[in-house]
């Protein structure tokens, strides 16, 4: 791949890596620096033998952001202070103060182990599957997958803005499913984010600025039928119990009393913690 042609393709994946290091480090200078030395190894290796250049550019920053998380917990560093969010220009500022948790994720995300943030960050925030993410971590897809589900439940019950609280959590998601399977269009509407995404175990997800709370409302209405109040890794969800054994696990990740996320895990194996409710 040629020099210009290699630059072209990586300023066009250079804001989507910004966002992952930014929520990753929690600053803006670190951020870049952690964008440059991606660079940096991007023109190394030429690009010649990189296949999926957005895949391997996410699994280079993300170590790239890991090496640096470990370095700043093994000198005991204190992240850099918020006010970095002024370095950014505008357009991108914006975006990060739009996020459905906004800043107060960033503080909450400062309680998490380096792993646990890198699996959250890049799956929930990034739709990036627990395969890709295992290989960044040196572990098993279920073992990030339980990376994701701690963090999580951290970031459930510890933001500022205080993601719903357990119970509110559980009365959300009981009237989602209560509307589901009334066929509530507008029911469901009314609880969904406008930027909703649901991801389908580890297939490749709808992206958020596609579908959004009218394709998750529709998708859902009419279903849950056999739907069973359930906590997943501690957070608020349903099992479903299909013929033929199967299973579905959904998986609700709830903040400002609107549902964000919606994980659904085909068969769950013994990794996924689920205790059904009466």
């Amino acid at each position: 791949m040629g020099d210009e042609l290699l630059a072209a393709e990586f300023e066009a994946n250079r804001g989507r890596l910004r966002g992952v290091a930014y929520r990753m480090l929690g600053s803006a200078a670190e951020a870049d620096d952690a964008v440059q030395e991606t660079w940096l190894r991007l023109n190394r290796t030429g690009g010649d033998t990189v296949d999926n250049l957005p895949a391997w550019l996410t699994t280079v920053i993300g170590r790239v952001c890991l090496d640096m998380l470990r370095s700043r917990a093994a000198r005991r560093e204190e992240p850099p202070p918020d006010s970095d969010l002024q370095a950014l220009d505008d357009p991108e500022r914006d975006a990060l103060l739009a996020d459905s948790l906004g800043t107060a994720l960033l503080v909450v995300l400062e309680t998490l182990t380096p792993a646990e943030r890198l699996a959250f960050v890049l799956h929930d925030l990034f739709a990036v599957s627990f395969e890709e993410i295992a290989v960044v971590v040196g572990r098993s897809p279920a073992a990030a997958r339980q990376l994701a589900s701690r963090a999580r439940r951290r970031v459930q019950g510890g933001s500022p803005h205080g993601a719903a609280d357990a119970a509110r959590q559980r009365e959300i998601v009981d009237a989602f499913l209560g509307a589901s399977r009334g066929g509530d269009f507008e029911g469901l509407l009314t609880l969904l984010d406008p930027d909703v995404v649901v991801r389908m175990d580890d297939v490749e997800p709808r992206p958020r600025s596609g579908g959004g709370a009218e394709w998750v409302a529709r998708f859902f209405t009419g279903k849950a039928q056999a739907a069973m109040p359930a906590t997943i890794d501690g957070v608020a969800g349903a099992l479903v119990q299909k013929p033929h054994g199967q299973r579905l696990a959904l998986c609700f990740t709830v903040a400002g009393d609107r549902i964000i996320a919606i994980d659904v895990i085909r068969n769950p194996d013994e990794s996924i913690v689920i205790e059904l409710l009466n």
